[in-house]
């Protein structure tokens, strides 16, 4: 069996996290009525915690700070900022390999479902957000519960 390359989500240098950084403080800054709503699915089962998103078509959004690594599944068309000259593009489905250190701005060029994966021993999903990332408390999902899709099933 031959060796795949596979786009690979890297850990962002320290120039790139504060270009995310600003970016992020004056889209946390627009109004309310120019944000896109982002629902989120959340799947513990099986010793595994998955995180989906749907990003409509033309929005762009920026992720917290992810300090593990994991797999991430996309599915559409989307530009994401991997803190290289040019921005990642990534068309149809895709299952890559997303290292610990990253946080990306992402632009949706076409409806994109996003979904983050990785093992786990949390019992809530609370439990498996703060172990991803240290800024929980910015998430999309802890802004509005009603945009929470939930499903927790079998403990590992």
């Amino acid at each position: 069996m031959g060796d795949l390359t596979l786009p690979h989500i890297p850990a962002l240098g320290p120039a790139a996290l504060t270009r995310v950084r600003q970016l992020e403080a004056v889209a946390r800054a627009l109004p309310a009525s120019v944000k896109a709503t982002i629902h989120t699915w959340h799947t513990l089962h099986a010793g595994l915690y998955a995180r989906t998103i749907r990003i409509p078509s033309g929005v762009m959004i920026t992720g917290v700070l992810i300090k593990i690594p994991t797999l991430l599944v996309i599915d559409g068309d989307a530009l994401v900022d991997i803190g290289a000259a040019e921005p990642l593009r990534l068309s149809g489905y895709q299952v890559l390999p997303a290292s610990a250190g990253r946080k990306q701005v992402i632009v949706a060029l076409t409806d994109v479902h996003m979904t983050m994966l990785f093992p786990t021993q949390a019992r809530t999903v609370e439990e498996a957000e703060r172990e991803f990332t240290d800024e929980a408390d910015i998430l999309l999902s802890r802004q509005d519960p009603r945009l929470n899709t939930t499903a927790i099933t079998e403990a590992p």
